[in-house]
């Protein structure tokens, strides 16, 4: 399907699944080498504890997050280091090509970012982007919006909201694009006009 632009003057990419490249279970295993239960393989019951939704609504610190993860994994010994970079074993790449309908939409569009995420992720993606890319990450986009930063996450309307607020856009104006219907959802009922990024389907066929 190709994303219908007419009267369009924003557009919103998610993060994870539509720019980036993830694999949530490489975490999972890299947590298990830690002392995670072997038991824990099903991903949405290894991110069940609420530290990982703190983290992603700035609830919570780094620090602490590492913290109550050491808790977690029954590991008290863990380093920061080694909980960070089990934590960024999900964060994948984010192809070039994907960069480059970036940049050619940003010639005619705003375009922005709107992602749930965390400081942790974040700090490992502009580190590894800049040396893959050669180029700093948020300069693809008007504004990053992170839920760690506005302290508000998706599908919750007010995230909508406070996003809408801080950019200052028309949401009849706009386009949002998310893997998750769920997400999709809240996006349509805050006004946005929006495509569903849908398992195999790439970000740069929709343009």
């Amino acid at each position: 399907m190709k994303a219908d632009l007419t009267n369009i003057k924003n557009i919103f990419f998610d993060l994870g699944n539509v720019l980036l490249n993830l694999d949530f279970d490489a975490s999972i295993r890299a947590f298990q080498k830690l002392g995670l239960s072997n038991e824990v393989v099903d991903r949405q019951h290894a991110y069940a504890d609420p530290v990982f939704y703190q983290l992603e609504t700035g609830k919570i610190s780094p620090k602490d997050f590492r913290k109550e993860i050491r808790r977690i994994l029954h590991n008290p010994n863990a380093t920061g280091k080694q909980i960070d970079d089990a934590w960024s074993d999900m964060i994948g790449d984010i192809p070039a090509n994907r960069v480059k309908k970036l940049q050619e939409l940003n010639k005619n569009y705003s375009v922005y970012l709107f992602s749930n995420t965390n400081k942790i992720h974040i700090d490992r993606l502009l580190q590894t982007f800049k040396t893959e890319h050669g180029i700093n990450f948020p300069s693809l986009f008007k504004t990053a919006f992170y839920s760690h930063e506005i302290k508000d996450r998706k599908p919750e309307i007010s995230s909508f909201e406070k996003v809408i607020k801080l950019s200052g856009v028309n949401p009849a104006e706009s386009l949002f694009i998310d893997d998750l219907e769920k997400n999709i959802i809240a996006g349509e009922k805050a006004g946005f006009n929006t495509i569903w990024l849908k398992e195999g389907m790439e970000m740069t066929e929709l343009f």
